[in-house]
Formats: C-alpha cells, sequence, structure tokens
C-alpha cells in the first residue's frame, strides 16, 4: 500500500516556513469561502418560505428551539468528523459543506427578524464589528506567538455551561440577558485566540479545510451574540 500525502503532514510548527505559509494562506480562503457561501445561503434562505415557517415552529412550543439546537448539534459533530478526516479530501470538503448549510440555516430565525423587524443599522453593524473584533484577535494571536492551547479547558467548560443556561431558559421561558450575549462575545473571542493558535501550532498542514472549520464556527459563535446584543440594545 502506498501512504496517503496525510500520512507525511506535519504540524504547521514543524513545517518548513514555504509549507507553513501556504498551509495558512489555505486555511484563511477556505474561511472567506464560508464566509461567503454563508451569506449568499442567508440572502435566499431568509426571503423563502423556510423563514416564516422556522419562527411559527419556534413561536409555537418551548421545544422547537430545542429540537433545532438539538439537529445543529448532531450535525456540526458530524461536519467536524468529516473535515478531520484525513483520508480523503472529499469528505473533508463535504464536512465544511455541510456545516456552512446547517449553520445558515439556524441562522434564519435571528437573521429574518434583524433584516426585517428591527433597525436597518443592526445587520451592517453587527458584521462589522465582528469583522473588527476577528481581525484584532488574529492579529494578537499572530504577533504574540503565544500558545493559547491552556484556554481549551476554560473554553470547554464555557460551552456545556452555556448550553445548560439555553436548555434552561427554553424549557421554562428563562431570559438570558445583556451579560449572557457578553459572556458568549467573550468565550467566542477565546475560540477564536484559541484555533489560530492551534492553526499555527498543532494543525497538520493538510488539514488546511478542517481548520477552517473550527475558525468559522468561531466567527458565527460571535456574530450571532453581537447581533443579538445590539439588537436588545435597539429595542
Amino acid at each position: 500500500m502506498n501512504p496517503s500525502a496525510s500520512d507525511y503532514a506535519l504540524p504547521a510548527a514543524q513545517a518548513t516556513p514555504q509549507d507553513r505559509a501556504d498551509f495558512i494562506r489555505r486555511t484563511y480562503l477556505h474561511l472567506a469561502g464560508a464566509i461567503l457561501a454563508f451569506a449568499v445561503l442567508e440572502y435566499y434562505l431568509i426571503h423563502s418560505p423556510l423563514a416564516g415557517a422556522m419562527l411559527d415552529f419556534i413561536g409555537s412550543t418551548h421545544y422547537g428551539w430545542l429540537m433545532i439546537l438539538g439537529g445543529f448539534i448532531v450535525t456540526g459533530w458530524l461536519a467536524r468528523g468529516l473535515a478531520h478526516s484525513a483520508s480523503s479530501p472529499g469528505l473533508q470538503y463535504l464536512g465544511l459543506a455541510l456545516y456552512v448549510l446547517f449553520e445558515a440555516i439556524i441562522f434564519v430565525p435571528i437573521l429574518f427578524i434583524a433584516a426585517f423587524m428591527s433597525d436597518p443599522m443592526v445587520l451592517p453593524t453587527a458584521a462589522v464589528m465582528t469583522g473588527v473584533l476577528f481581525g484584532g484577535l488574529t492579529f494578537t494571536a499572530v504577533t504574540t506567538r503565544k500558545d493559547f492551547s491552556f484556554l481549551g479547558g476554560i473554553l470547554s467548560l464555557g460551552g456545556f455551561g452555556a448550553l445548560g443556561l439555553i436548555i434552561c431558559a427554553s424549557l421554562f421561558g428563562l431570559q438570558l440577558g445583556t451579560w449572557f450575549s457578553v459572556g458568549m462575545i467573550v468565550l467566542a473571542g477565546g475560540a477564536i485566540l484559541y484555533d489560530t493558535s492551534k492553526i499555527l501550532r498543532v494543525y497538520p498542514t493538510d488539514r488546511h479545510v478542517a481548520a477552517s472549520l473550527e475558525l468559522f464556527a468561531s466567527v458565527a459563535l460571535m456574530f450571532w451574540y453581537v447581533l443579538r446584543l445590539l439588537m436588545r440594545a435597539r429595542r
């Protein structure tokens, strides 16, 4: 058997400068492509009958949002597994495409409300703020070259805690206020630092698709809560 190219892929920190630079370039190009695909999908979805159907479904029962969230968690787990596949580039791209598609679907209600039922400046402001925060955090991680792997455990605990609060809020009709959104933005910022550090140090140079998926997930999380925070502020 001939070993695949993935068998020889080194972590970015151990690769040659040229291979590391190519890996980083491919990662961020794929991230840009994922964001563009998300934006195009979202434009069509919020103008489709799906938007109204999702809003009606969520509003009809306390469990509607939990069902959508549960489906997204399962799909996200599957998509990440595919994107991290070392054996098939096709499976990696399938994982990224699947994740972007389901992220776009889960964003439909909040983006529909932001686009058609809120201040028209909320949506572009949230996009710009997310871009600025992402750029600043990426610049910090790249220029300082600090190892942010210590954030992994903190992010896991924070993520499980946030999920528990979201489930309780859905079940018992609780309101997660401004400080919850602020906390989630901080959590997303930590995830961006963590993901960027892994890209510079840990990821093999053939896993640019998986790396771009993780960055996309962190950027999407930040965008969701920046948008939520601005929508609450403009009420």
